[in-house]
């Protein structure tokens, strides 16, 4: 199977931010990220009232910034909502959709995720679709299962191009802001799991970007990202220290070489 040799490092600000700390913390990653070999991608997705912010800050950098959700309507009397083509009016590249903690806190179903998907796709954003099982499930070896079924929600709604150009990010709710890490080994696993499922959808489709989410640190990054089909991480806690974030995006390098 041809693979891109490529590596994207996306953080995930989640409600974390103020202003005087985010100019540092940008103007830090942007400076560091310019560094980097042109094959690793860098991404920051932050709170929305910070989108002006990373836009002013992040413009003619290397570094990409984001949204953490998107609205599954394209707009209308839905307060509280932000829609996919409002961020594209800051730059907006990457959006978060499906994060476990949506799921959980938000009850927001496979379908509803889909349906985010398609949303980010029609603005002309790149979603970055997470999936992940509970303690509880993996212990039960319903993994594979429970995944299959959020990645087969989105996939069955996109065409074969529109599905190529997607991001999906494996975050095993058990090791989210835990401290806890799959081994570099299962990480792998449910990678080449997903990676199948990816090729069932199209050819072209298999080699999408396939991120590992679950406290992720310096480390281990390095370990995480010389799997076969881990093509880089959706980085939490990590993301809010420059310096930590960085050595995340250097591991990535690394794993190029």
């Amino acid at each position: 199977m041809s693979r891109q040799r490529a590596k994207l490092v996306v953080g995930n600000w989640k409600m974390h931010g103020r202003i005087d700390e985010n100019a540092a913390l940008l103007t830090e990653v942007a400076a560091g990220a310019s560094a980097l070999q042109k094959d690793v991608r860098v991404g920051v997705c932050v709170p929305c009232p910070y989108l002006a912010q990373s836009q002013a800050l992040l413009s003619g950098s290397v570094v990409k910034w984001g949204v953490q959700d998107v609205s599954a309507h394209a707009g209308g009397a839905y307060t509280g909502e932000v829609a996919a083509e409002m961020a594209v009016d800051f730059g907006v590249t990457y959006a978060i959709v499906g994060h476990s903690e949506r799921r959980a806190y938000h009850r927001e179903s496979p379908e509803l995720v889909g349906a985010k998907t398609q949303r980010a796709i029609e603005a002309g954003l790149v979603p970055i679709v997470c999936v992940g099982e509970t303690l509880e499930e993996r212990e039960s070896g319903a993994t594979e299962q429970v995944i299959g079924t959020q990645l087969d929600a989105v996939l069955m709604l996109l065409t074969e191009e529109q599905a190529a150009g997607i991001v999906v990010a494996y975050e095993p709710v058990w090791a989210i802001g835990t401290g806890k890490t799959a081994q570099p080994e299962q990480a792998q696993a449910v990678h080449a799991f997903l990676r199948r499922k990816l090729q069932e959808k199209g050819a072209t489709v298999a080699n999408a970007l396939l991120l590992y989410g679950g406290s992720v640190k310096p480390d281990n990054a390095r370990e995480l990202f010389a799997q076969g089909d881990i093509d880089g991480g959706l980085i939490g806690g990590a993301s809010l220290k420059s310096k930590d974030f960085l050595a995340i995006c250097q591991a990535a390098q690394t794993a190029l070489q």
